[in-house]
């Protein structure tokens, strides 16, 4: 049995159903309205699930950007070069990137990992150097990568976990994304689970014009009626339309669940690849929350085929796990509603009706 396979069979199926229900029991006793709090208390709640306790500490946050090059960039189905990829790696490599602030305002720690990055960086810098090769081929004429690429691109997100956790358990993972012209992929893979129109659920990524948007939903028709991927096999979606860092990130949320670490997934992309991830092990959602309404619109249909509401919306389009970096703070503050707020009978107030 290979790491894949490994992996997905030590996903629990269940949750800690006593911590649950003595979350919610407590919650329900707090000083103040029941629910008042709404959607945190229901975070709070199933980190009591996930944890098994209800004073879930969640002190070594952790964030994975996996990166990776898409030679479907070669159709002009973006704004910038793919020399932009490997120049961000070593943005995040130095700490200067959009993710590296807000994750450090978070208290997280964030490290880029090269999946499948067209570039050979240094060995010695500070990055998960996991490349599986050097980009995927152009998935208009030919599949992204072989099935093995595909697997092996899962695995190295699996690898990341389990190096990172035996180094100091992971309390919470959060999974962000790089990757020039990523947007298309993500689009194509969400439009084979939904069986939607690309033309539906296709965005603008970076910001490109009408004229590119027509070709790039184009491009993801011409992509997907050349190979015929089979929603049953996510493996064979991967292979065929997918990207090298969207295998990685599925593989992130797979390694997470099995070690029941919770993980916030980003934008478009890092959900993406917890599309794959839920579509090889479905109850890998029991561990997944997600971060934020991205302006990509299809983002929106993945949050739907995975029955997840995002957290919140500030008409976020970067990833890199800065969406999942703001929401790291609200499921810490989270904890301590459920742990730290006195119930009626620890203040001595008389609730009776």
């Amino acid at each position: 049995m290979g790491l894949l396979e490994q992996t997905i069979a030590a996903i629990s199926a269940k949750l800690d159903e006593d911590a649950f229900h003595a979350a919610k029991e407590r919650l329900a006793n707090q000083a103040k309205p029941a629910g008042s709090l709404g959607i945190m208390e229901d975070i709070s709640a199933r980190l009591a699930a996930i944890k098994g306790t209800i004073n879930v500490q969640l002190k070594n946050k952790q964030i994975v950007t996996c990166a990776g090059d898409h030679g479907v960039t070669e159709e002009g189905i973006s704004l910038f070069p793919s020399e932009v990829t490997p120049q961000m790696v070593y943005n995040f490599a130095n700490q200067g990137a959009s993710v590296n602030v807000i994750g450090k305002h978070a208290g997280a720690t964030v490290k880029a990992a090269d999946i499948g990055v067209n570039h050979d960086f240094e060995p010695d810098l500070p990055i998960f150097h996991k490349k599986v090769r050097y980009g995927t081929a152009n998935f208009t004429k030919e599949p992204a990568m072989t099935r093995d690429e595909a697997i092996r691109s899962i695995e190295a997100g699996i690898e990341i976990i389990n190096e990172l956790d035996a180094q100091r358990p992971v309390d919470l993972l959060g999974t962000g994304d790089m990757g020039i012209g990523n947007t298309t992929p993500s689009s194509a893979l969400i439009s084979v689970f939904s069986g939607i129109d690309a033309e539906k659920l296709t965005g603008r990524g970076t910001g490109i014009d009408d004229a590119t948007l027509k070709n790039k939903i184009a491009v993801i028709k011409k992509g997907l009626a050349l190979h015929r991927p089979d929603p049953a096999d996510p493996v064979d979606v991967l292979s065929k339309v997918g990207g090298l860092e969207i295998g990685a990130l599925a593989g992130l949320v797979l390694g997470a669940a099995a070690k029941k670490i919770p993980v916030i997934c980003d934008g478009l992309i890092s959900t993406a690849g917890a599309l794959i991830a839920c579509e090889l092990a479905p109850f890998a959602k029991n561990y997944l929350f997600a971060s934020h309404k991205s302006v990509e619109i299809g983002h929106k249909f993945m949050h739907d085929h995975l029955g997840l509401d995002p957290l919140i919306d500030l008409k976020f389009r970067l990833g890199e796990g800065t969406g999942a970096a703001v929401c790291m703070e609200l499921l810490d503050l989270s904890t301590r509603i459920l742990a730290d707020i006195k119930t009626f009978e620890e203040v001595g107030i008389n609730n009776a009706q």
